[in-house]
């Protein structure tokens, strides 16, 4: 199964908007989005992508370590990224109302087989 596959059945069981793998430069590789979701999930994305470039790079030079989950919630959606690469993440969007925990898990069953199929 391919990335949107693997992005449709993650954002079917945690009731998400969206999903997306995309480079820490904001271009996606794959994405599935949700018919109906109200949230633009790949602007938001592109946007939060220059972020997270940024959380990287910080803790690259903290030197604790590679940058696995980071999570931004606000009024309306929460977004999970989980890092997959040194050069690509997967992101899950939420509503106010998702399930974040099973969202977290799933994200986090799926990242390995993210990484094996970039390689």
């Amino acid at each position: 199964m391919g990335f949107k596959g693997i992005l449709k059945e993650i954002v079917a069981e945690s009731g998400g908007l969206g999903g997306v793998i995309m480079g820490y430069d904001g271009i996606a590789i794959d994405e599935y989005l949700r018919d109906g979701a109200g949230v633009d999930v790949q602007t938001m994305t592109i946007e939060y992508a220059s972020v997270l470039k940024e959380v990287k790079r910080t803790v690259g030079v903290l030197k604790t370590g590679d940058l696995e989950e980071v999570s931004i919630i606000t009024e309306k959606c929460c977004v999970i990224v989980r890092g997959i690469s040194d050069d690509f993440f997967a992101a899950l969007v939420l509503p106010s109302d998702g399930n974040f925990g099973k969202a977290r898990f799933l994200l986090k069953r799926a990242a390995p087989g993210f990484r094996e199929s970039l390689q």
